[in-house]
C-alpha cells in the first residue's frame, strides 16, 4: 500500500540491539556501575502514568509507553489527540493472514512514533476462554495456536519499525470479573500447552516486553509469580523487560524478589524506598535489583532510548491515504459471512436500499476500556453505503427502536459552549470558593483526564443543549463523589455517590451513569451545567452525556418493516452496547436486547432479501439467524469499517474473514462459560478442553465452529498428501488440494487439524495445527501447503516436567473448520532419534 517498508527488522534477544548495534553485556555492567543504589531502584517504578524514569548518569533518556491493540492513543485521554483505530483484536484473529496483521503491526508502530511512544501495550495474548468474557473483543481467539500466530506476526510488524511491543496480560487473566483478585487454578498441562503457549510464540518472535496481569494463578499474584522466572526466562530464554499491569504492584517485597522489572504506574509506588530498606537489610539481593535494571537499560537500548541521542521520534510518516486504504482492508479482511442465501453480494439491480438500525448509523468501531482511542473520523455502517451507492441507488435509513445502552456523551452535533457559542462545551476547573482556574472549550463532555491545577476541588462541564425532539430526555454524569446536574439554574440531580470498586477501567475511563430525567421541548436552547466535586481516591474521569426520548417501539418496528417491504433489499444493523461488552466486567448473558431482535425479525419478514449485520465483538444469540437472507459478522471493525463492509455488501471485496472462536446457539450449550469466581477461585476445571476442543469433547454442536466463514465461490477439498511417518520432534508439511467450483475468484482458508487416539496420553478430540490461505480462479485448482510445526505434537509430562512426543498413530485432518474437515491422513509419529 506504500505506507511502510515491507522488510521486519528481526531484534536481538540476547545481546545488542536493532541491527546488533548496542551494548554488550559487559557495557551494561559498567553501567550498573554508575548507579548508587537509590538511582537504580528509582528506574523500577515508573516516573509518570506513562513514563518510566531517566537518568543522566548512564544516558538513560524516559520511556513512553501506550496502550495499543487498537490503536496508540499516546499518553492522554484527549478528544483533541486522535490516533488510527484498527480493527479490533477479535477481528484480527478472523483474518488468520499474518501477513496483513504483520502491516496493522507496523501501522501501529508508525503511529507510536508519531506520538513519541516507545512501547506499545500489545497484542494481548489471552484467550476466548469464555463467550461471556467482557474483553473478548480484545483478544484473537479461542485456539493457542491462531492466538500464538496472530500475536507473533503484530510483535513482527511492531518491532519490525523499532518500536517494543508488549505481550499481555501473562498469564491466564481470561476474564473481568474480580480480575484484580482472582486465583486462577489450571492444571500444569494445560497451563503448558494453552494459555502459555501464545506467550511462548510471542517470545520467539522477539518480543521485548511482557506485562504481568492483575491476577493470580496457583495461589501467586502474577506480579510475584515464579512463572515469571520460569518458563519465561529460564526455558524461553526471554532476557526483554517485565512490566507489571497499571496499578497490580500491591506487596512489595515479593514482587521484588520475583521476576518483574518495572512497576507502573508512577511515581508513587510501593518499591522505592521499601525495596532500598529491603536490600539494605539484605532481605532482596541487590543482584535482582542489577537484574531488573539491566532489563531496563537493555529494553531502552533496543528502542533508542539509551546512550546518544539517534533518530528522532516521529520521523516515520504516516501516510494519510494509504493508511485509511490498510484500514479498509483490513475492515473487509476480518468481516465473516456466516450464511448466505443469495442475498449477497448486493447487485446492480439494487436501486433503493434500505439501511436499518442504530448501530448502522453510529456503528460501534471500538470496544471500551483503556484500550480506546479517539479516533481521527469514523465510518459507519450507513455512510459507507451512501459513498459507495451514490448516483447508483438510493440508501434510506430508519433507525428502528433505541438499543438498550448508556446515553453518548454530549457532542457538538447537540450542544454549544456556552461562552464562545462554539459547538462543543465548556470545561471548567473550580476551587473550593467556585472560583474558576481553567477553563477551556473542548468538544465533547466525555472528559477522563480533566486538568488539575493547584487547588482544583470540582470539574464544571456546560453546555447550551438544542434539543430537536419534544419529551423526557435523561442527562446523565458518571464519576465518583459529589455530583450535581443543573437545567437553567435548577438542579435536576444532586447527590453523593461513591467509590464501589478498585478496578482502574471502572474508576479512570468507565465510571458508572447517575441519571436524571428532564422534559426538554424542541427549538427551545436550555442551559446545562454538571459538577463533580474531586475527592481522594475517586478519579477525575467526568461524563456528562444526554439522550432524546425512546421513540415507542411498535412505531420504530413499523416503520422499519415499511422500509424494507418498499426496497430491492435492507441491511440491518444489530450489535452489543458499551454497557454489554467493555472492560472491567464481564457479560452475564449473550443475548442481545428483545428490540434487536424484534427489528431483525420485522425487517426480514418485510423483504427476503434481508441482510443482517452483526457488530460485536464476541459471541453474540441470534435467534432469527435461519430467518435471513445474509447473515455477516463485522466484529469492531475499526474507523474504516463502513467502508469495508459497503465493499463486502456490493462483493467489490470479498468476505476475508473465518471464526477466532466457535459461536454457540444459545449460551446453555457453551460447555465453558464460567467466569465467575467462587471464593476468589476461578477453576479451569476443563484442562486441556477449551473453544472449539470442549465442543467436541462434550459432543455438542454450536451455531458455528471455530474456522467457518464463506466467501463468493465454493470450493471442493480434493486430496490430501504428507508424509506416512514423522519423526517425533521435527516438523513436517502437508499439501491439500482444492478447487474453486463457484463463478468468482476467491481466497479459501485451508485448515490442518490433528487427532490421537488408543495412546497413554490424554488429547483434545482434534486440534489445530496449522492453516494457510490459497487463492483460485474459477474452476481452478491450487494445492495448499501447510506447515505443520514439532510443538503440534508434543505434550507436557507433568511427572517428568518437560515436553514429550508419544510414538504411535496419528490422524491429520484438512477441511474449512474444526466442524467440516472432509480430508484424512494417517500419519506413524517414529520416536525421536
Amino acid at each position: 500500500m506504500g505506507l511502510l517498508p515491507l522488510r521486519v527488522r528481526r531484534l536481538q534477544l540476547s545481546r545488542g540491539t536493532v541491527g546488533g548495534t548496542g551494548p554488550t553485556e559487559d557495557d551494561l555492567d559498567r553501567l550498573l556501575e554508575k548507579l548508587t543504589l537509590r538511582a537504580a531502584v528509582r528506574l523500577l517504578s515508573g516516573a509518570s502514568t506513562w513514563r518510566t524514569a531517566a537518568e543522566p548518569a548512564v544516558g538513560l533518556r524516559e520511556m513512553v509507553l501506550s496502550d495499543g491493540p487498537a490503536g496508540v492513543r499516546g499518553e492522554a485521554w484527549d478528544e483533541r489527540r486522535t490516533a488510527l483505530l484498527l480493527p479490533s483484536a477479535s477481528a484480527l484473529g478472523a483474518m488468520w493472514d499474518d501477513g496483513l496483521v504483520e502491516r496493522l503491526g507496523a501501522l501501529l508502530a508508525a503511529e507510536a512514533r508519531r506520538q513519541g511512544v516507545d512501547v506499545v501495550l500489545a497484542p494481548n495474548l489471552n484467550l476466548h476462554r469464555s463467550p461471556l468474557a467482557g474483553r473478548h473483543f480484545e483478544c484473537f481467539s479461542e485456539d493457542p495456536e491462531l492466538t500464538g500466530r496472530t500475536g507473533a506476526a503484530l510483535v513482527r510488524g511492531i518491532q519490525g519499525q523499532g518500536v517494543a511491543a508488549a505481550a499481555k496480560h501473562y498469564v491466564a487473566n481470561d476474564s473481568e470479573t474480580e480480575r484484580l483478585t482472582v486465583d486462577v487454578r489450571v492444571g500444569e498441562r494445560a497451563l503448558r500447552e494453552v494459555y502459555l503457549a501464545p506467550f511462548e510464540a510471542a517470545v520467539e518472535a522477539g518480543v521485548l516486553v511482557v506485562m504481568a496481569g492483575y491476577n493470580a494463578v496457583g495461589g501467586h499474584t502474577m506480579s510475584a509469580s515464579p512463572l515469571l522466572s520460569r518458563p519465561l526466562r529460564s526455558e524461553w530464554g526471554f532476557d526483554g523487560l517485565v512490566v507489571s499491569d497499571w496499578g497490580a504492584v500491591r506487596t512489595a517485597l515479593d514482587t521484588a524478589r520475583a521476576g518483574l522489572d518495572l512497576a507502573m504506574p508512577g511515581p508513587e509506588g510501593l518499591w522505592g524506598e521499601n525495596l532500598v530498606r529491603a536490600v539494605e537489610d539484605g532481605t532482596v539481593p541487590r543482584g535482582a535489583v542489577d537484574d531488573k535494571v539491566r532489563h531496563l537499560l537493555r529494553l531502552a537500548a533496543r528502542v533508542g532510548a539509551l546512550g546518544e541521542p539517534g533518530e528522532r521520534r516521529g520521523t516515520t510518516a504516516v501516510r494519510p491515504r494509504a493508511a485509511r486504504a490498510l484500514l479498509r482492508r483490513a475492515a473487509a479482511a476480518g468481516t465473516v459471512l456466516l450464511a448466505n442465501r443469495g442475498a449477497l453480494p448486493l447487485g446492480r439491480g439494487t436501486r433503493t436500499l434500505a439501511v436499518v438500525g442504530a448501530h448502522a448509523a453510529r456503528t460501534r468501531t471500538q470496544g471500551g476500556g483503556s484500550a480506546g482511542v479517539f479516533p481521527q473520523h469514523e465510518v459507519s455502517v450507513l455512510e459507507g453505503l451512501r459513498t459507495a451507492l451514490r448516483g447508483r441507488a438510493d440508501v434510506v435509513h430508519v433507525p428502528g427502536p433505541a438499543p438498550e445502552e448508556p446515553a453518548p456523551a454530549l457532542g457538538t452535533d447537540l450542544c454549544t459552549d456556552p461562552r464562545s457559542g462554539r459547538p462543543g462545551i465548556l470545561l471548567r476547573v473550580l476551587d473550593a470558593s467556585g472560583a474558576e482556574l481553567h477553563a477551556e472549550h473542548r468538544s465533547t463532555g466525555r472528559q477522563l483526564e480533566p486538568p488539575l491545577p493547584p487547588g482544583a476541588h470540582t470539574v464544571e462541564i456546560s453546555a447550551r443543549l438544542r434539543p430537536r425532539v419534544t419529551g423526557p430526555w435523561t442527562l446523565g454524569i458518571a464519576g465518583f463523589g459529589r455530583m450535581r446536574i443543573g437545567l437553567d439554574g435548577h438542579d435536576v440531580l444532586d447527590g453523593a455517590f461513591a467509590r464501589h470498586t478498585d478496578d482502574p477501567a471502572r474508576v479512570h475511563v468507565d465510571p458508572p451513569v447517575h441519571s436524571a430525567v428532564a422534559h426538554l421541548t424542541a427549538g427551545r436552547r436550555v442551559l446545562l451545567v454538571a459538577r463533580r466535586e474531586l475527592a481522594p481516591d475517586t478519579g477525575r474521569a467526568t461524563v456528562v452525556s444526554a439522550s432524546p426520548p425512546r421513540p415507542d417501539v411498535r412505531e420504530a418496528l413499523t416503520a422499519a418493516a415499511r422500509a424494507a417491504a418498499a426496497a430491492d433489499a435492507a441491511v440491518v444493523v444489530v450489535g452489543t452496547t458499551a454497557h454489554s461488552e467493555s472492560e472491567g466486567h464481564d457479560r452475564r448473558d449473550l443475548t442481545l436486547d428483545d428490540t434487536q431482535n424484534a427489528l431483525v425479525r420485522a425487517v426480514a419478514a418485510a423483504n427476503p432479501r434481508t441482510v443482517a449485520v452483526v457488530n460485536s465483538g464476541g459471541p453474540v444469540e441470534l435467534p432469527w439467524r435461519d430467518e435471513v437472507g445474509a447473515l455477516l459478522l463485522a466484529w469492531f471493525p475499526g474507523q474504516e469499517g463502513g467502508a469495508g463492509l459497503a465493499d463486502v455488501l456490493l462483493g467489490r471485496a470479498e468476505p476475508g474473514g473465518r471464526l477466532p472462536t466457535t459461536w454457540p446457539a444459545v449460551l446453555a450449550d457453551a460447555p465453558v462459560s464460567r467466569t465467575r469466581p467462587v471464593g476468589g477461585r476461578l477453576d479451569y476445571d476443563e484442562g486441556l478442553h477449551v473453544g472449539h476442543r470442549a465442543w467436541l469433547h462434550r459432543r455438542r454442536t454450536p451455531a458455528y465452529w471455530f474456522g467457518h466463514g464463506l466467501g463468493y465461490t465454493t470450493w471442493a477439498y480434493e486430496e490430501l498428501t504428507g508424509p506416512r511417518e514423522v519423526a517425533a520432534g521435527r516438523p513436517f508439511t502437508v499439501r491439500v488440494r482444492v478447487r474453486n467450483t463457484g463463478s468468482r475468484p476467491g481466497r479459501e482458508v485451508v485448515q490442518v487439524y490433528l487427532a490421537r487416539t488408543g495412546g497413554a496420553v490424554e488429547y483434545p478430540h482434534r486440534w489445530l495445527a496449522g492453516h494457510t490461505a490459497v487463492r483460485a480462479e474459477p474452476g481452478g485448482t491450487v494445492t495448499a501447503s501447510v506447515h505443520v510445526p514439532a510443538r503440534a505434537l508434543r505434550h507436557w509430562s507433568v511427572r517428568e516436567g518437560a515436553w514429550r512426543t508419544e510414538p504411535g498413530p496419528c490422524r491429520v485432518l484438512a477441511g474449512r473448520s474444526a466442524g467440516d474437515l472432509p480430508l484424512v491422513l494417517g500419519v506413524e509419529v517414529r520416536a525421536g532419534t
